[in-house]
């Protein structure tokens, strides 16, 4: 994370003015705002992740999973905060879903960024294929042993399925968006209030657990209908920065597309 950070800021700072965009409109308030929450929803979302977080502590307390929550998150957002104001203010309206292609195939730096991008990627799948095969196992299979075939199975379909879905689409900002607005909309705003709700007493606490679930939905409507039209809009239409290479049906030579 600390070198794609640094690459975007000091390689945002060499690229040639008609690469840039334009700064339109005010910086928080825009037209995909709806959207924006979900993508940040969906980065700092690790609620399925909190139980095998607290027991893996070595004194697994409240107060020490309190800190460590703070801490990480606090972290979290300055390392997106960082990324995404150099990238904006340098890119302005042409910025990409992924920022890093916004540079040109041929930065080296940029390229050992899009590589560790790459290795994080490949190590954040596990980790949630790891909750999504427990919960798997504990719904179907709840006072069953370990079986490893099954436990084969369910983490070859996981992986699959995460692998045939990359490999249909190439814009990774509609897929942040998408899943932001879905997933991360009600892990973050919709399922904590109205567990709050039910466990709890009634008070103020309430009607302020309501309103957020009420701000959940919202975003989460909102914000599936416009990640929606812009995958179908950008479908054909999404311009290409930097020119692709592809080879040519008859003489087998590569030409630009």
């Amino acid at each position: 994370m600390i070198v794609i950070i640094v690459t975007i800021i000091v390689q945002g700072g060499r690229v040639p003015p008609e690469d840039r965009g334009d700064l339109k409109g005010s910086l928080f308030i825009r037209n995909g705002v709806f959207q924006a929450i979900g993508v940040i929803s969906f980065a700092f979302v690790c609620h399925h992740n909190s139980l095998l977080i607290y027991g893996s502590l070595k004194v697994p307390t409240i107060d020490r999973f309190a800190k460590v929550t703070h801490y990480s998150t606090f972290v979290s957002m300055i390392a997106c905060l960082a990324m995404a104001l150099a990238g904006f203010l340098t890119f302005g309206d042409k910025t990409r879903g992924n920022v890093l292609n916004n540079f040109p195939p041929d930065n080296l730096m940029v390229n050992i960024a899009r590589l560790c991008f790459g290795l994080n990627m490949l190590t954040t799948l596990p980790l949630e294929a790891f909750v999504c095969r427990e919960v798997m196992t504990n719904y179907w299979f709840p006072d069953e042993r370990f079986n490893p075939n099954r436990h084969l199975i369910f983490t070859t379909s996981l992986v699959v399925t995460a692998l045939t879905l990359s490999l249909l689409t190439c814009d990774l900002g509609a897929v942040f968006e998408l899943i932001g607005a879905t997933s991360a909309c009600a892990l973050a705003y919709i399922l904590p209030p109205l567990c709050y709700i039910k466990l709890s007493t009634r008070s103020w606490r309430t009607g302020v657990a309501v309103g957020v679930v009420a701000f959940g939905v919202v975003v989460m409507i909102i914000s599936v209908i416009q990640a929606i039209a812009k995958i179908l809009k950008s479908k054909h239409s999404f311009p290409r920065p930097w020119p692709v290479f592809a080879p040519c049906e008859r003489t087998g030579s590569r030409s630009v597309l």
